[in-house]
């Protein structure tokens, strides 16, 4: 590797073969010298769970070639940071670049994302972190049309930096023969999942349960994730993994709790 280089740690959720890194990682590779350790395996929902009963197991991988380092790990997209940072690094990356997730993960999905788990595990070990998703579930989804946003997004971070504790969720619309409108600094919109579990029944007569759901856009503002990538711009936003509502402080210090 070389030495001037700034180094690139590559994850995912969707596994090490998925399209949508190999996107990623053909980008970094324009930037700086990359190493890859992603799932082994699809890990999409996950969030920022990590392996406490299990064993974890890191494997060489050669999908696309000798050019860089790629190893797969058995876990969770956060253990794939957490195991890169103290297993397969000499040093900290420079940047953390986690995606391209196949699917949002805009406003309440953030939660829920192994992708952007990955890039915030990252950003709490102190390093410039990004989490990449676009809004195409379809199997034909076209990572292709991102690839120059992705570097530029990636540059300007390593060149500018990121403030401690934020992370920045970048997510694509799904677009077909429109291009992108350009960028969009924005907040992350109060939404949920309206969720539904269809329940079924085995052959064998045991009832389980396959969870649905429908998507409901709560949040009539105009400068919000959900707002620009109706309006197909790129949307950016800056997330912390400070859950304090500082707000709330001081009136909780207004009850009666000590007497």
């Amino acid at each position: 590797m070389t030495k001037n280089k700034p180094k690139i740690l590559v994850t995912n959720d969707d596994g090490i073969t998925a399209k949508g890194i190999r996107i990623l990682i053909a980008e970094m590779c324009k930037l700086g010298d990359v190493y890859v350790v992603a799932p082994d395996k699809p890990q999409s929902g996950k969030g920022h769970a990590i392996t406490i009963d299990a064993i974890l197991e890191l494997k060489p991988q050669k999908v696309d070639g000798d050019a860089i380092q790629e190893i797969s790990c058995t876990g969770t997209p956060a253990d794939c940071v957490k195991l890169a940072i103290n297993e397969v690094l000499d040093e900290k990356p420079d940047l953390c670049v986690s995606g391209i997730n196949h699917g949002s993960n805009s406003s309440i999905s953030v939660i829920y994302s192994g992708t952007m788990s990955a890039a915030i595990e990252a950003g709490i070990e102190g390093i410039p972190s990004i989490g990449f998703s676009l809004c195409d579930y379809s199997t034909t989804a076209d990572f292709s049309q991102t690839q120059p946003y992705v570097y530029k997004i990636a540059k300007e971070v390593l060149e500018n930096g990121l403030p401690d504790g934020v992370v920045l969720n970048v997510n694509f619309p799904k677009v077909s023969e429109e291009k992108y409108k350009g960028f969009k600094v924005c907040r992350q919109a109060r939404a949920n999942w309206k969720e539904k579990f269809d329940k079924r029944v085995k052959p064998t007569g045991k009832e389980y349960y396959w969870l649905t759901g429908v998507f409901e856009n709560l949040d009539k503002g105009e400068d919000t994730d959900e707002y620009w990538l109706a309006q197909n711009y790129i949307s950016l936003v800056p997330i912390q993994f400070d859950l304090t509502a500082h707000h709330m402080i001081q009136k909780l210090n207004t009850w009666n709790l000590n007497e």
